[in-house]
């Protein structure tokens, strides 16, 4: 991982959205794991009217996915950011495609948790630079139930504490499996990031708040791609595995309905606490 991030500058290349009078508010769109073909066909239909509905700023979305179903490849990733997505976070599928392992070692646009071990590739955190302001990006993964790791509390806690010296909008993706462990890691850092938004479960929660410290947070914010599925895979293949312990690789569902799953955000530009949200959830044939 790179030196803590004070003083760090924005990426020349990140998206710039200006407006001529102030913001009142700024706000932010947190996309769920993006699964695949159908998800990247939802970021398609349903980014740009977000956007424009909710005067969004930033959008950040989970691609661990994206490709798929398992990883990342240059084209899926282009295409989500073609699509209207700003910057990517990821979890325990972000090494499945052996070939974007160096990718993630040179782009400030997409990271993985931090809490891998120091050497992997890529960052756990990022910083990109919207309608003036610095969005301060960190990615952890939970330890229950997921592959080791190092402490994500201690972690999160520090290169958020760090990222304040910089900017005061600091959003935390926790890609975990247990509820218990997310909604800890969002008391943890209440009052420190403006968001922490659970991914990995790909089943939308219907918790979302603001803590009292000012912390918007939702346990899962869900899944983008097919619904008759199962959390995006393949039914019949699932249920051959549960049923007789047989089956292939699983492989995305390609069928309808469709649906997309993000929370809407609205923060402070000053102080980077929430001071709204809005759950949202689309389906579609």
């Amino acid at each position: 991982m790179a030196a803590g991030p004070k003083g760090r500058a924005a990426p020349s290349h990140a998206a710039v959205f200006r407006k001529k009078a102030p913001i009142q508010s700024f706000n932010l769109l947190l996309v769920g794991d993006v699964v695949g073909s159908p998800g990247r066909e939802t970021l398609k239909r349903c980014l740009p009217e977000l956007r424009e509905r909710f005067e969004i700023h930033a959008c950040i979305a989970n691609g661990e996915n994206i490709a798929g179903g398992f990883g990342l490849t240059v084209s899926t990733v282009e295409e989500a950011f073609a699509s209207g997505v700003d910057f990517l976070t990821s979890g325990n599928h972000v090494w499945d495609k052996r070939d974007y392992r160096d990718q993630l070692a040179g782009s400030e646009r997409i990271i993985r948790p931090a809490n891998y071990p120091e050497g992997a590739p890529g960052n756990g955190y990022g910083i990109i630079e919207a309608h003036g302001r610095r969005v301060a990006v960190v990615n952890v993964m939970g330890r229950v139930f997921m592959p080791d790791t190092d402490d994500p509390f201690r972690i999160a806690r520090r290169l958020v504490e760090d990222l304040r010296q910089t900017t005061p909008i600091i959003v935390v993706d926790v890609h975990a499996e247990a509820t218990s462990e997310k909604v800890a890691l969002a008391f943890h850092l209440d009052g420190l990031a403006s968001a922490v938004f659970g991914t990995h479960t790909h089943v939308q929660t219907a918790d979302e708040r603001i803590l009292d410290g000012g912390t918007a947070f939702i346990t899962d914010v869900g899944m983008s791609g097919p619904s008759d599925s199962v959390i995006g895979m393949d039914k019949k293949i699932v249920l051959e595995r549960f049923l007789m312990g047989t089956g292939e690789r699983f492989a995305v569902a390609k069928t309808s309905p469709r649906q997309f799953c993000a929370l809407v955000v609205n923060l402070d530009p000053e102080s980077g606490r929430a001071v709204g949200l809005h759950r949202v959830f689309q389906r579609y044939e």
